[in-house]
């Protein structure tokens, strides 16, 4: 079974994209995020036409989730109960589902922004929301996992120099300490092996030829639980999809799983 998590940066923009890498891939259960459109707009006859289901949080313009299978749709839940929300508004940032053997949830972790802005003591709060939400199934005797774009870089070493990071957000220590929270409800960072070059980045910045530098992190994550984990049999980051015109900034990650 194959399973793999991809902020795409816009459905919309990347429908083409997305179609042909499924198509390609062999993916049977895909975990999106930033999707940026409302669920009405959501492609959902294009990828019924190769064979996916979608489950869907979208609201607009902004964030947005699905996971995308092609083994069984079943027991979805949009949101995580307690919610912070920011500003008064719960924003679409996770939904689960049972695809096939295996649970999964879809998670686009707030940004932060600043270390000293409203949307950092958000993103903290979220965390914890997020694990009181997962906490039963990260221990329970099925295959499950939460899969993402957490922006947090685990260590020092998944971020291209960590003194350019120097009192910026996603290397924090409470934001690392968050991590570690929700990793103690009983849950395995995944690491995936890079294709290219020592370290396994899966975001590159537009900006300043990023890409081609290898300017990356390491900030789209899978965590599984044990029977999760057990069962990797592979993972990686699939860098060629960062390449070419129209590709979003960060790339898949993929877990193949022997179940």
């Amino acid at each position: 079974m194959r399973i793999a998590t991809w902020n795409v940066n816009s459905i919309t923009a990347r429908l083409p994209r997305l179609l042909a890498w499924l198509e390609s891939s062999g993916t049977d259960v895909l975990c999106l995020q930033e999707a940026k459109v409302s669920e009405a707009q959501f492609p959902y006859e294009q990828l019924r036409e190769l064979g996916y289901e979608a489950a869907v949080h979208a609201t607009g313009r902004w964030n947005g989730v699905a996971v995308l299978s092609r083994v069984g749709l079943e027991d979805v839940v949009k949101g995580l109960p307690g919610d912070p929300g920011y500003d008064g508004v719960q924003e679409p940032r996770a939904v689960s589902a049972t695809c096939g053997p295996v649970r999964v949830w879809s998670v686009y972790v707030p940004n932060g922004r600043e270390v000293d802005h409203p949307h950092y003591a958000y993103k903290l709060q979220w965390f914890e929301a997020l694990k009181a939400a997962v906490a039963g199934d990260a221990g329970g005797s099925r295959p499950f996992a939460v899969l993402g774009d957490y922006n947090v870089a685990p260590t020092d070493d998944d971020v291209f120099d960590i003194a350019a990071f120097e009192g910026a957000t996603h290397v924090t220590p409470a934001e690392r300490a968050a991590l570690t929270s929700l990793r103690e409800a009983g849950l395995t960072d995944v690491v995936p092996r890079p294709l290219k070059y020592d370290h396994p980045y899966t975001y590159w910045d537009y900006r300043q030829l990023c890409f081609p530098k290898n300017r990356g992190m390491r900030i789209d994550l899978v965590y599984g639980n044990e029977p999760f984990a057990k069962a990797v049999k592979d993972a990686y980051v699939d860098r060629e999809e960062r390449k070419g015109k129209g590709a979003s900034d960060h790339a898949p990650v993929v877990v193949d799983l022997g179940l």
